[in-house]
């Protein structure tokens, strides 16, 4: 070990931050740096190494659509800084960092040679992306670099400058993904408060809501709303939340990137995961949503296969004053409606059909950001 990683590693056990790490595809000799040298329980809370698909998925909640890129890394690191979290329930300062590499193997490989490191914190998501010149390295030689760019994000997560050199190539650059939330949005990913509103009149002064992930906002969500409010005669606030039942949170690029899309729109950003906590913020409140959301409700998988369950929660939607105005959109491409779903007659109950007549844009957010790819 360099005397620079030493003193690196030294700076960062001395300071406050305390972490979760979870790395796949590389950078795993970091930990046995950071434990090598007295003080690592001082700063390593956890260090998970979901090195599989099946692993990694566990980690994320979900299949991540591409395992080596940014969007995973970032992911990781929001879900090792909720870990975090639950570990040390303390005022310290606390920090999740993860890294995604494909790296040389024992065969050939057709794609880029690549890192992606991120950290969250309770401020800051960054992301420091790398790709390598091919062949320029053994394996062990950029398992050497990835383990330094992940003690370069602990030191950043720590609030540390790093004198550590990378030793890069003059063809390699570490590129840089940061953004600091918003003071509301991190009083929101701490639990602070539960909704942030762009609108100053408040959102209890609504009546409709069409929540969604909106990635990316398209022209059926836009006329959806629009004729949301129309057949409701009320004011309609999109809203997004950061929280999912499985999924790790939205972190700051993610909500940056997603709230950006509704300037001039009305938005509200809530932790509200489930349709119950979105009715308790927001009693007496009609839905917006499309077939596959209502199809979601009343299916008792998402209760864990729980019928029992399934019919408390819609009772409870019920009780709350929820209620759902669906439109018909395409599932597994075939058209579906709230009358051809098969959904509880509690959940129909409460729930007001857009006739196709009325509207039918077969657009989906995942095909769009596919095609961008």
């Amino acid at each position: 070990m360099k005397s620079s990683e030493l003193e690196l590693i030294q700076a960062i056990h001395a300071s406050p931050m305390r972490a979760v790490i979870a790395m796949t595809g590389g950078g795993s000799s970091a930990i046995g740096e950071l434990l090598t040298v007295p003080g690592g329980s001082q700063t390593v809370l956890d260090a998970q190494v979901p090195y599989s698909l099946a692993a990694l998925s566990e980690w994320l909640g979900a299949e991540p659509e591409q395992a080596c890129c940014e969007r995973t890394a970032r992911a990781m690191a929001m879900a090792a800084f909720m870990r975090a979290r639950k570990l040390d329930d303390s005022d310290a300062a606390i920090a999740g960092v993860a890294v995604t590499a494909s790296l040389a193997t024992d065969r050939p490989k057709r794609g880029e040679h690549r890192i992606h490191v991120a950290y969250q914190t309770r401020s800051t998501t960054c992301a420091l992306s790398l790709v390598l010149a091919k062949g320029a390295r053994t394996r062990e030689q950029e398992e050497t670099l990835t383990a330094r760019l992940v003690l370069h994000a602990l030191a950043e997560a720590a609030g540390l400058r790093s004198r550590m050199e990378l030793e890069l190539l003059s063809n390699e650059k570490v590129t840089r993904r940061q953004v600091d939330g918003q003071q509301d949005w991190q009083k929101l990913l701490s639990g602070e408060v539960p909704f942030v509103s762009s609108q100053s009149r408040g959102a209890t002064d609504t009546i409709a809501i069409y929540p969604g992930a909106f990635n990316p906002l398209h022209a059926g969500h836009v006329e959806i709303a629009a004729l949301a409010e129309e057949i409701l005669d009320c004011h309609l606030l999109y809203e997004l939340s950061i929280a999912n039942v499985d999924k790790p949170p939205l972190d700051y690029v993610e909500i940056e990137s997603r709230a950006v899309q509704f300037e001039g729109k009305p938005l509200l950003l809530t932790s509200a995961a489930t349709f119950v906590e979105k009715a308790k913020l927001f009693p007496n409140t009609t839905f917006v949503v499309g077939a596959d959301t209502i199809a979601r409700i009343g299916d008792a998988r998402y209760y864990g296969g729980s019928i029992r369950q399934r019919d408390m929660a819609i009772a409870e939607l019920a009780e709350l004053g929820a209620k759902f105005l669906v439109f018909g959109r395409q599932i597994s491409g075939e058209y579906q409606s709230l009358k051809t779903l098969g959904l509880p007659r509690s959940l129909v109950q409460i729930s007001t059909a857009v006739a196709e007549s009325t509207f039918r844009k077969d657009l989906s957010s995942s095909e769009l950001r596919h095609s961008l790819h």
